[in-house]
């Protein structure tokens, strides 16, 4: 029997359930039900989840945090993805295209929504003035590499790991193609970081804080457990930018917000983290 697939003349949406996040994709936008967001004291109030997409948000808060940037205080309350809260009516108010992280920023009048994690970096490190630098030459690279990163990530995640990790059929062609985006994608950093400390030169920065949780974590097994299948052992310069970054501890701390297990659901104030810190 062909297991060839011919594609119809119209698509149609067919409810399925052939990966873990099935039950909620579909194929319209918009607020699914009414819902009222809980608010915190703080200027920032951040709506997220602790994949790799949302920790960059909270790592750059407990950056500024680190620094005694009082005015970057933040409470962060959970969206669980997989209880379709992204669809509730506030919090796509805020982001209209349903993802993680979100965030609001009480500090402006009126209050500004600012999606996209990208986005949300560039934002704080203006806002605040850390973690971009400020000549022209080495704010276009860490822009570039910050771009990089938005623009290759989702091969990484929606490529590589829906197919190895979520997908309940396993099909080779899908997970070689994407395996080899993967590991071409991890020789590209690691070619970089051979000759700079950080990613885009010589100073930590939101390019770091965009790459470190999604091509950190696939070399140090925390994202997709795939360290033997992907070797990534080859890559020295990727594990050793790795394992610098994680030292820091605003990367600690900000790493640990809004998980379901094995952290802090919610965070208000430093305080939360005692104990796990």
């Amino acid at each position: 029997m062909s297991t060839f697939y011919t594609p119809p003349a119209i698509w149609q949406f067919e409810e399925k359930n052939d990966n873990k996040y099935a039950n909620i994709n579909r194929p319209t936008a918009g607020a699914r039900f009414e819902q009222k967001l809980p608010v915190g004291e703080h200027p920032f109030q951040l709506y997220s989840l602790a994949t790799p997409n949302g920790q960059k948000v909270t790592i750059m808060l407990e950056e500024l945090l680190q620094l005694g940037i009082k005015k970057a205080e933040y409470d962060a309350w959970l969206i669980n993805i997989g209880e379709s809260d992204q669809f509730g009516s506030d919090f796509v108010s805020i982001n209209p295209n349903s993802k993680i992280p979100a965030l609001l920023d009480r500090s402006e009048s009126p209050a500004l929504p600012v999606f996209e994690s990208g986005a949300i970096l560039l934002y704080l490190a203006e806002k605040f003035g850390h973690f971009i630098p400020q000549d022209h030459a080495g704010r276009t690279r860490c822009l570039s590499w910050l771009f990089w990163q938005m623009g290759a990530a989702p091969i990484l995640g929606g490529g590589f790991g829906h197919f190895y990790v979520y997908a309940d059929e396993k099909h080779e062609y899908a997970i070689n193609r994407f395996t080899m985006e993967a590991k071409r994608q991890l020789d590209v950093l690691d070619r970089q970081l051979a000759d700079h400390e950080f990613v885009a030169g010589d100073q930590y920065s939101i390019a770091d804080m965009a790459i470190w949780p999604w091509y950190g974590g696939v070399v140090s097994g925390a994202v997709y457990n795939a360290v033997e299948f992907l070797q990534a052992q080859e890559y020295k310069n990727v594990l050793r930018w790795q394992q610098q970054i994680a030292q820091r501890p605003g990367v600690q701390r900000g790493r640990l917000v809004n998980r379901n297990e094995g952290g802090l659901r919610e965070r208000h104030s430093a305080a939360d983290f005692d104990g796990l810190v």
